[in-house]
């Protein structure tokens, strides 16, 4: 007999999820898996200022502003940092 695998409740990057679970800014990996790419893409666009969500460099890390990641996941329109790393 086959039993079905339960769907998690939420899916991992839901815009739910990521508001209960990350902080003011999130790893370039979580936020390209969130949008629907990989990471090269989101670091390959964060390069080129085409990533669609505001990004801060701080130090030699570079993080996705939470709050922007939200508001594209909900809106679908892109905020654009214009600034090259």
């Amino acid at each position: 007999m086959h039993t079905p695998i339960e769907e998690p409740l939420e899916p991992r990057y839901s815009p739910d999820r990521i508001r209960a679970t990350w902080d003011g800014t999130g790893s370039v990996e979580d936020a390209s898996k969130a949008l629907g790419f990989s990471r090269a893409k989101g670091y390959d666009l964060i390069r080129s200022g085409q990533f669609p969500c505001r990004v801060l460099r701080i130090g030699r890390k570079t993080r996705v502003v939470t709050a922007s990641l939200l508001r594209v996941l909900e809106s679908g329109k892109p905020e654009h940092n214009d600034a090259h790393f």
